[in-house]
C-alpha cells in the first residue's frame, strides 16, 4: 500500500507541486487585497433622502 503511495508521488510529482503552488498564490493574493481593503476602509454610504420623496419631486418637480 505504501509503495503504491509513493509511485503515485513519483508518478505525479511536478503536477502536486503546481498545484500547490496555485493555491499558494491565491491565498496570498486574497490576503493580500483583504488587507489592502482594510486598510482602506471608508465611511459607509448614507441615504439621506427617503425614496417616496424622491419619487415625488422626481415625478412632480417644484415650482
Amino acid at each position: 500500500m505504501l509503495a503504491k503511495l509513493k509511485e503515485f508521488v513519483k508518478l505525479h510529482q511536478n503536477d502536486m507541486i503546481l498545484l500547490i503552488g496555485v493555491i499558494l498564490i491565491s491565498l496570498l493574493s486574497f490576503a493580500m487585497g483583504y488587507i489592502v481593503a482594510k486598510e482602506q476602509e471608508k465611511e459607509p454610504i448614507r441615504i439621506e433622502q427617503n425614496i417616496h420623496e424622491f419619487r415625488c419631486e422626481f415625478y412632480a418637480p417644484q415650482k
